[in-house]
Order: C-alpha cells, then structure tokens, then sequence
C-alpha cells in the first residue's frame, strides 16, 4: 500500500457528489470513504474558487496591471487551457487531521446506528426519508464535532423533520433547539438540576408520595424521569401530542415559566400518583409502569395540570 498523507484535504467534488440541499456538511462522498477505510484517506481534487485567498477569489499572484497585460497576450485558442492551469496552481487545499476524522468516523458509526431504528413503524420514515435525517445529522455533527453525536439527538430532530420536510429548515431549526437540550445531555450537566428540582417540587407539593418513594427503596433521585428531560418527551407520547407539548414548553417561556418542562414531568407523576401509592410501587415498578404507558397519556390533561402546578407553585411563593 502506497504511503498516504498525514492531512486528508476535501474538496469541491467531494461537496458536490452528494449535496445537502445548501447544507454545511461534511462531504458525504468523506463519510462513504470513511466506512470503507477507517484509517487512510487521501481526496486528490483542488477546492473551488471560493477557497481562494485574494478578495476577487482568484488569488494569480498578479496585479492589475499584470493581469491586463497577460489578456492582452494571451492567444484565445490557450485562453480556456491557461484558466484551467493557473485556477489549479492557484487553489488552497483545506486539509483535516487524522485525530478529526477518525473522531468524526466514531459519529457516523453512531448516526448510523440510530437512523435505522429511529422511528421504524411511522409512516415519514422512508429510506429516503431517514437518509434526510442522517444527511442533517451528519452536517450538525460535523459542525459541533467537540460534542459529536449522543444517542437521542436522532428523536429530537426526527419530529422537526416530519413537520418541515425540508433538509435545510429542519437543520436550522434543529441547530437552534440544540442550544437548549445540549445541556440536558450527559455533557451538559442540567440534568443533575432538573432531578434536583423535582425532588423538591414533589416533597413540597405532595409530601405523602414523597414519603412512598423514599421508605421503597427510595427513589427520589428521580432517574425515572430522565428520558422525559432529555427528549422533551418525544418517547412518552405521539407525534402530534409531540408538537402541543414541544410549542407549550417554548411559549411558556415567555408566558409562564420558563422551567415547564419541570411541571410537565411533575404532572406525569401526579396524574398517576393513586396508581403509584395504591401499588406501593418502587423503582423498578414505576419504571416499568411508565414504560407501559407511553404513548398513551392524555396529554391535554396533562399540560392543564402542569399550568395549573405552575400557578400553585406562583401563589405559594408570593404567599411566603
């Protein structure tokens, strides 16, 4: 095997074999490479005139003066030959280290794993469908190659996708929903806070369910509710309940709270606090009662009971 260089350089090609709708994205033809060989990798074409350096984007080495004089010369028959040549010499390759793609081939290992199971059953998720969805988490991971993919990210994009159905949209509108979810993933450090949060809500708002969790096993870590958090409840219920629940926590931001997301779990818990005291239910009973019941909460329900938790909560502190 030839000897391959240490920087793997991308190229407007490799862009163009594949495009992303006008997305920043990794080359995907780089991805396929990556799976094919997970070490070496060499791309041998120059970048396109925007990746040059003079402010015209055509960096010749020439001034003006020099540059009239060299139209003047040149013979019309060499003209599209010379461009070529001089484009060629003139083209700066964007160069990655080995470190950064082998990081980003980990990634696309891990997107890979997730889109084929993302969603299987429901109607959008086409193959062509779910290679939209990988295509968006490949440029997102691409450009946040520090945090990379975490598994779940793939749920949290796959509801804006159905809804927009637009590669680039969705990948903006998903850039922009990952500035807050981000801190609920394990580097994040929020959810530490939301467990905190709810075992205080709870052993004020309802000390006699409190009491259970704690004598059985004691549960009032809350780990139960940690899929909630991190998916905004994307698993616990159906799309179309996805989308009140997701529009009521980004509204209530400016009109209530803007920690619903923390009633919303409350909620959940209190919907079915009879259930829980009446089975003295433990850890693993309300893990598995929860897992049963997802998509299958009465949502509107829930969200009336978490506003009117919020408001509980409000008259409480203005009464102290």
């Amino acid at each position: 095997m030839e000897d391959i260089p240490a920087g793997t350089c991308v190229t407007s090609e490799d862009i163009k074999s594949r495009p992303l709708t006008g997305l920043a994205a990794p080359p995907v033809s780089l991805a396929q490479r990556l799976k094919i060989a997970s070490e070496d990798f060499v791309l041998d074409h120059h970048l396109d005139t925007a990746c040059n350096t003079s402010p015209e984007g055509t960096d010749l080495g020439l001034s003006e003066e020099e540059h009239e004089m060299e139209n003047v010369l040149a013979e019309p028959e060499s003209a599209e030959v010379g461009g070529d040549a001089k484009l060629d010499e003139s083209s700066e390759e964007q160069t990655y280290s080995q470190e950064t793609l082998d990081m980003y081939l980990i990634n696309l290992h891990r997107i890979d794993k997730d889109v084929r199971r993302c969603d299987r059953a429901y109607w959008y998720f086409t193959p062509e469908n779910l290679e939209k969805l990988r295509n968006i988490m490949c440029s997102y991971v691409w450009q946040h190659l520090d945090t990379g993919y975490v598994q779940g990210m793939c749920d949290l994009l796959a509801p804006l996708l159905v809804i927009l159905d637009d590669e680039v949209v969705a990948f903006s509108c998903f850039t922009e929903l990952m500035k807050r979810m981000n801190h609920n993933f394990p580097h994040g450090g929020a959810m530490d806070s939301h467990f905190a949060n709810m075992r205080s809500l709870i052993q004020i708002l309802d000390s006699e369910l409190f009491e259970l969790m704690q004598q059985n096993g004691d549960y009032t870590h809350f780990y139960f509710c940690y899929r909630w958090f991190l998916l905004d409840f994307k698993r616990e219920m159906v799309y179309d309940d996805v989308y009140s629940v997701w529009e009521t926590i980004w509204a209530a931001k400016y009109i209530s709270s803007e920690h619903f997301v923390l009633f919303i779990a409350l909620a959940l818990v209190e919907m079915y606090r009879d259930i829980i005291l009446e089975n003295n239910m433990d850890f693993t009973d309300i893990i598995k009662f929860f897992n049963e019941m997802a998509e299958r909460h009465n949502v509107p329900q829930v969200l009336m009971m978490a506003r009117d938790l919020v408001n509980k909560v409000q008259t409480l502190i203005e009464n102290k």
